[in-house]
């Protein structure tokens, strides 16, 4: 279930917005920027952050530069009584997917949070070259129609590379999102795993998984 953080400090909207929400989503409600922070350190699979610009501690855009400092990822986009032209272009500089003023339709921020959230999910089945990769049975369907089923922790590495896309993604990140906080495998594992899947997608595997100096691995799906 795709997990949504909502930042907004008027209890009635938070309480309308959180129930109905819930009904296709895991969500987290923060009431302040420290809130919203401390949530942000403590849950690594948020997909989206809904915020509000007005807060008690501070503004939505505060929140959004943490989690650009901080190397997060979860899109975020902005609800605000603000709906001057320097608002919203503020919002899309610090890299928001949408801008919404208050007051707003609730189908409408449903459908747009959907549609944000589509267009940044990646496919469950992916064709790359001669090979298709499915995430869902973590399998590998080679041209032959012979099924693989490489390590599951390779296939978790290369969907992060994917969604994170077009983005670098250093070791570390990979350590973190696929492993976890407690485990340590080296970095060298993770330069191992390039090299399986390279060579799982095939000649052209390093032209879609590429190195980026003093970063990490990039996926780069223009081929």
């Amino acid at each position: 279930m795709r997990q949504i953080l909502l930042v907004e400090d008027d209890r009635s909207l938070g309480e309308t917005l959180k129930e109905r929400l819930s009904k296709e989503y895991k969500v987290f409600w923060a009431q302040s920027v420290e809130a919203a922070k401390d949530t942000l350190r403590e849950e690594k699979g948020l997909d989206l952050v809904i915020l509000d610009v007005g807060l008690p501690d501070g503004t939505g855009f505060d929140v959004a530069e943490y989690i650009r400092t901080h190397d997060l990822h979860p899109l975020f986009i902005f609800l605000t009584a603000q709906a001057d032209a320097e608002a919203r272009l503020k919002g899309f500089e610090v890299g928001a997917e949408e801008f919404i003023p208050k007051p707003f339709h609730l189908k409408e921020l449903l459908l747009r949070v959907k549609h944000v959230l589509d267009q940044h999910s990646v496919q469950s089945e992916i064709k790359v070259e001669e090979v298709v990769i499915n995430f869902t049975t973590m399998s590998v369907k080679k041209p032959s129609g012979e099924l693989e089923y490489p390590p599951v922790t390779d296939l978790k590495i290369l969907q992060l590379l994917i969604e994170r896309s077009p983005k670098a993604v250093s070791r570390d990140e990979i350590i973190n999102e696929v492993w976890g906080i407690d485990k340590y495998p080296s970095h060298r594992t993770i330069d191992n795993t390039m090299v399986r899947l390279r060579q799982l997608i095939g000649e052209k595997g390093e032209s879609y998984i590429r190195s980026v100096r003093g970063v990490g691995y990039q996926w780069f799906k223009g081929n």
